[in-house]
Formats: structure tokens, sequence, C-alpha cells
């Protein structure tokens, strides 16, 4: 309270209580992170959700005394209401003393391409065609696998990061004690009521400009949409308070890397150490969360831990002053705060050098603004009898985390979210799949990717039905009851999960499978998709389209829809091709069909007489035609997967599916084949790239070497589908990976019969 009173930083605080009040006030999901969980007074305003006293955690890293810009304190909110925040900090603001920070945005390869290929009279397709050649980041090309001329190449070269134009900063939003626009030029955002600075964050930093960052979180919104639909359909009660805490089961399925769509812990390498690390108690996700990032991965940080952590690798510290601070990692630095605590114990160094630590770790000249500490810390050391290998072991750490180290404080707030969303998928996987879908675009895995996820855990889902879908993917009840109400469980207040000592959970059992069913509570609801998954249908019409339903009555077929509505023919084959007219007992050809005619059936025509054709008798559709269909209207299916109508031409090659490679012999050479989900770029520092594969049963892991990428790198590129050939490489934790040798083009054409679907 001293130093904020000396800083002049009251109403800095307070002008972030009364925004996070006005959202709680108004059911906005919103929490604190970043170095604001390092304070108590955050934790006391109900900022954030951490209490920085309990994990002991150095004020320093969110204020010291020797800075004079004001803290930072980054609230997310839920992202499809953020709007609302914004603006009422306009509303109490002014138009006049509020604007949002720009971003500038520099050339990248791709748009550098473009952009320089435009300039030298190339054509929009030939510029598309370039484009597709170059890597999204890093170098601008990796190898001479492309046809891009050497002028382009060379001018694009020359302006990499370069500016290019300015776009709106992702939160911060500046306040002013007088016209903003006295102090920078302003302009008005595109959307309507928004004001923008013509500086970024860095130059509004250096002008002494206060910067506020309200951020949106997909996962918020993911998490809010979640609660709702429990608390509509079943009558149960959910926050993030009240999410009862340290289950076994929530840990039980974190342990098997069950986390697609769980946030922070969903990617392919987070899902690696998942089975790893054995996550059984809160602070074991706060660490996940850290060490997947280049400052632990680069300090070697990673393998330490999980060795230590599972009882492999007795628990040491290289000084007896370095207990205290690495005695809840067991004796390996892992988060920001841990380095800073480091060089304040061994390095001599006071709470302000601390901050100067702090500034560099992820700046752009990190090494530069450690490298600055340099004498200070060996001498420091030195003082503490720390000389030699053990010093320069110990400043090799701290240099690491110059690239990018994970706060511990925020790993503190976004482990309750991992926790949280980890919890609802297990109980209500219904819910959470409608809910993800309701909150796209937003995490590392497509809508099909979700379902095809959720389906393997038991839950039904439906097509869009013009009569039934909401705007967005909603919950219906499957065997036909009304919603349970009576002796529904209501959640009672609690603590947030970060808060306070947890009852132990028992240890991870390998051997004994998880039973999803035995923590379901919502078996009886399916997913239903909604309009908007259509492609060609916007959110604003499918509003139009649910709100005339409500209004008028349901549709007595689609001429009527059309009278009521006004759909074009286009947006009718679309609707027609994803099942949304079954329910008037057409099949989709027969309403493809119809969609011309309909479509001509408009409110200012006089009703009955439009001249119609008599469709022709057509063959029922295979159920490749109607996988065909769901992906090109939908993009998903929501019952079938392409793979699996290969499936008898892949097993007679011998190529295993992704449930078959879980019990395949380790150490042999074998093929799988499927869609391509994720090509993950760009490459590590040794060259190693990561391609995921999905078929009906699953996920694969695949490494791909630098040699093996660069020899099949354009199969590698364009292909969405794909038999890979490698070695079976499983962990002793079960982690399975192939290591690839071989790519080759999985065709999947459709011909004339299913048979010959290939």
């Amino acid at each position: 309270l001293d130093v904020i009173e000396q800083k002049d930083f009251p109403g800095y605080f307070l002008i972030v209580y009364d925004i996070v009040r006005y959202a709680r006030e108004r059911g906005i999901l919103c929490q604190g992170r970043g170095s604001a969980a390092n304070s108590a007074v955050c934790y006391l305003l109900k900022i954030t959700a951490v209490d920085a006293i309990f994990y002991n955690l150095p004020f320093e890293r969110f204020l010291s005394s020797m800075r004079d810009e004001e803290p930072d304190i980054d609230v997310d909110f839920d992202s499809d209401r953020r709007e609302e925040v914004i603006q009422y900090v306009y509303e109490k603001y002014g138009r006049l003393n509020a604007a949002q920070v720009a971003n500038v945005i520099s050339y990248r390869p791709k748009n550098a391409v473009r952009d320089m290929a435009k300039a030298l009279g190339a054509s929009p397709g030939q510029q598309d065609a370039w484009t597709k050649q170059v890597e999204h980041w890093g170098a601008l090309t990796e190898s001479l696998d492309h046809d891009i001329p050497p002028a382009v190449v060379a001018l694009a070269q020359d302006i990499l990061k370069s500016p290019r134009h300015l776009g709106i900063h992702s939160g911060g939003m500046v306040l002013t004690d007088r016209p903003v626009g006295e102090v920078c030029p302003i302009e008005h955002g595109r959307m309507d009521g928004r004001t923008v600075l013509q500086w970024d964050k860095d130059d509004c930093a250096w002008m002494g400009l206060v910067k506020f960052d309200l951020l949106g979180l997909g996962m918020l919104a993911a998490l809010q949409y979640c609660f709702d639909l429990v608390r509509e359909h079943t009558g149960e009660e959910w926050t993030l308070a009240t999410i009862p805490k340290e289950e076994a089961g929530v840990y039980d399925m974190l342990c098997r890397a069950d986390s697609i769509g769980v946030f922070q812990v969903e990617s392919r390498a987070q899902m690696g150490l998942l089975p790893r690390l054995q996550p059984r108690r809160f602070y074991d996700l706060v660490v996940e969360i850290a060490l997947v990032r280049p400052g632990p991965i680069q300090g070697g940080a990673v393998h330490p831990y999980v060795r230590r952590k599972m009882g492999v690798e007795p628990v040491t510290y290289l000084h007896p002053k370095l207990k205290e601070p690495l005695e809840r990692t067991l004796g390996v630095p892992v988060f920001q705060e841990q380095l800073m605590q480091v060089a304040m114990a061994v390095g001599g160094c006071t709470g302000d050098d601390a901050d100067l630590l702090r500034r560099a770790m992820g700046s752009k000249r990190g090494i530069e603004r450690i490298d600055s500490l340099r004498e200070k810390l060996y001498a420091g050391m030195k003082d503490n009898g720390i000389e030699g290998d053990v010093a320069d072991e110990i400043y090799g750490k701290i240099q690491a985390f110059a690239n990018f180290g994970f706060a511990e404080s925020h790993s503190l707030s976004f482990a309750l979210l991992v926790y949280a969303s980890s919890w609802m998928k297990l109980h209500y996987p219904a819910a959470f799949l409608a809910a993800l879908l309701r909150a796209q675009p937003m995490g590392f895995y497509s809508p099909q990717t979700l379902v095809a996820d959720a389906r393997r855990h038991g839950v039904t889902v439906l097509r869009p039905d013009i009569q039934l879908s909401g705007v967005s993917a909603g919950l219906e009840n499957v065997v036909g009851r009304v919603a349970r109400s009576e002796g529904a469980r209501v959640a009672r207040p609690g603590n947030p999960a970060c808060l306070g000592p947890q009852p132990p959970v028992p240890d991870f059992d390998p051997n004994l499978p998880l039973n999803t069913d035995d923590h379901r509570r919502d078996t009886d609801l399916a997913v239903r998709l909604g309009l908007d998954e259509v492609s060609g249908i916007s959110t604003t019409l499918a509003t139009k389209i649910v709100e005339e339903r409500t209004r008028g009555g349901e549709y007595r077929n689609m001429n009527d829809l059309v009278r009521r509505v006004g759909l074009s023919t286009a947006q009718l084959e679309l609707l027609s091709a994803a099942g949304a007219f079954d329910t008037f007992g057409l099949t989709r050809r027969e309403a493809m069909w119809n969609a011309g005619n309909a479509a001509q059936d408009r409110e200012e025509f006089l009703e009955h007489t439009i001249v119609t054709v008599q469709p022709p008798l057509f063959s029922m559709p295979s159920e490749v035609d109607e996988l065909i269909s769901d992906l090109w209207a939908t993009g998903m299916s929501t019952d079938n997967h392409p793979v699996r109508h290969l499936r008898s031409q892949l097993a007679e090659r011998g190529v295993l599916s992704a449930a078959e490679l879980k019990t395949a012999e380790a150490g042999r050479r074998v093929e799988v084949g499927g869609i391509v989900t994720h090509r993950q770029r760009p490459a590590t520092a040794s060259g190693i790239t990561f391609v995921n594969l999905e078929d009906e049963t699953g996920l694969v892991n695949v490494i791909c070497g630098v040699g093996v990428w660069n020899r099949y790198r354009r199969i590698t590129r364009d292909a969405n589908a794909m038999i890979i050939r490698g070695i079976l490489e499983r962990s002793p934790e079960g982690v399975t990976n192939l290591l690839a040798d071989k790519f080759e083009v999985l065709r999947m054409t459709p011909q004339t019969k299913s048979r010959d679907f290939r």
C-alpha cells in the first residue's frame, strides 16, 4: 500500500476495479491475470482469483518502486461480450477521453510476396499461387521448391518486418484527463462507437499515457455458454468459484491426455507432457502450463522436473539459499518469479534489479538486458560462495528465460480455467461441445475434430434442422422428456480452485480405464448444430430465421420459409445439403432440386403462382453422398468420418488405425492414414516438424525430421489426407508417436459407388 500510495496509483486500481465490477454485475465472465496476480490488493479487490500471499508470489514482479509507469493489470473478459465492457468505458469516461491503442502490423512473408508481386504487375491468381508456397512465419522460402520469381523474392525480403498498416491492439485502452486528441492523433474505428489512437503501446508508454488491457478470451466465452446451457437444460447452477475442487476423475482424464478442447493443454506438446507429468493436484497444472515454453525448454527444466516429480531423480539444490525460491518446483526453475527470487537470494540483486530481469524476460533485447546485470550477479554469487560451473549454470538458466518464460501468476490464473474446462468436459461433454462450437473460432482444433472427439465420448450430435435448430449450437433432449428440474444439483458457494490447501487426490493408475459415463451428467442431451454452422448462412440471417419461426410458428415448407424470410437459391441449396429440410420429408436431393423453384416464391409475388417442375425419381443417397454433403455444407459430419469408408482398403494394405496404434508393438515400422488436422510450423530449432492425423478412431502424433520434411515437402504442404510410414515410438507413460520416414497422398476422390471411394 505504501508503494501504491507513493507512486500515486490508487486511481489506476480503482478504475480497473470499477470495470471488473461492471462486468460481474452483468454476468460477463472475467478474470485478472498476468502479473496482477502478484498483488494481494488485486486479490482483495476481486480483480484476480489468485492469493499472492498463499503462493508467496514476489510483489516486485507486479510493481517496483523503480518503475515510473503504471502496473500492468490484464483482465480477460468473455470474448463475445468484451465489446459491452469497452463501450462502458467509452460511456463513463467519454469518447473525448478514451481511445484504443493502435497496433503496427508489419510485413510477414505471405503479405510481402503478395504486395511485391502486385507491384510488379502479377495477376491476382498468380499472387495467390505464389503466396501458397510461402511459410507463415520465419524465413521467406525454406527451400528452392518454389517458382516465385527472384525479383519478387528479393523485394519481399527487403520489406520484411517493415510497417504495413495500423490495426487495433487486442485490448489496450488509454484514458486521459483531457481530450485525447490533444495528445495524439485519433481516428474513428471501423466498428461503431470506437476511437483509435495512431500510436502503438510502446509509443503510449513512452509518452506516459495510462493504458488498460481489456482482453477477450475465447475459453471464458465457452465456459459461460457451458454454464448457461447446463442451467437451462438440467437446472444445475455452476460458476468458476463453485466447481468442486481436486476431483480425481478430472486428473485421471488429463493423465490420459484426453484434453481435446481443454484450455491451454490441448496442443500436441502439452498432450505429450500430460501422461509423463501425471498431474494430481492443482499446482501440477500450474507447472504443466509453464513448462511448455521456450524459457523452461531452453533452460533444461522439463526433463529434470518430470523425473523429480515421478520420483526417479532426487530433489537437489545448487545452493542452500535456492531451496526457498525453488522448493515448490522441486529445485528446478520454471517461472519468471523464481528467477527473480534466485537473483535476489544468491545474486545480490535488489528488488529493483529483479524488476530489470522481469523487463528483460520476453523482450526483443532480453539477452542484452540480462547481460547488463551479469557482473552484479556473478559478484553476488561469489559472495555466497558460488563460483565456477555452478555459477555458470545458474546464470545460464536465468539467461534462457530471456526468450520467453511464463510468470507463475499468469500460470495460476490460467490453471483455474484448465481445471474448469476439464471438469465441464468430463461431466457435461455435450454442453461442452455446444459451448465450444458457439465460441468458434478458438483453440487448437477445428469443429470437425471437436465433434469427432465428442462422439468418441458418447455424445450424440444432430444435423441442423430448420424447425429445431437455434442460431448457434444447442442442446436437445433425445429421450422425449423435458429437462430435469426436480432434485437437480445446485452448486453451493465455494472458493476458487487455486485458493488454500486442497484434499489429496488418489494416485493415477494407467491400467484402470476411465469410464466417462460414470461421470457424465448430461446423458439425456444431444448437441443440435445451429443454423450458423451452415456455410453461407450468417449469424444475422440465422437470427432472422429463428426469430421469424418464434413469431409466426414453424415453417410449412421451403416456399413458406422463402416468403417469410427471403433466402437465395444458393442459401437454400446449402441448407438442403446440410439436411436442414429433412423435417419436411424431403431427401437432400429432392430439397436441392426444389431450391431453385422455392427461391422464386418471394413475398412480392402472388402466392401459389410460381411454376414448378416435377422432380425426377432420385435414387437414395449413399453414406458417402451424405458425408460429402455434410462436409460441403458445414465442414463437419455428425455421424460419419471420411476415413471410415477407406478402412477396408487401408486394412488390406496393413495400415493401422489410431486406436490400433496404441496397442501395436513399439519399435516396428508401421503405416497410418488419415486427415491432416495440423502441420505445426515453424519447425523447432533442430528442424523437427509435427503433423497430426485424424481417422475415425482418434488422433495420431507424427514427428518429422528436417530431411524427411524436405524430401516430401510438396506432398506435406498440399495434401489434406496422407498415409505416413514410420517407426512407432512409445514412452513408458504410454505416449505414442510415429517417427515418419515416408509420406504418401491418400486419395479421397468419390466415384460412382461407395466401394470405389478412394
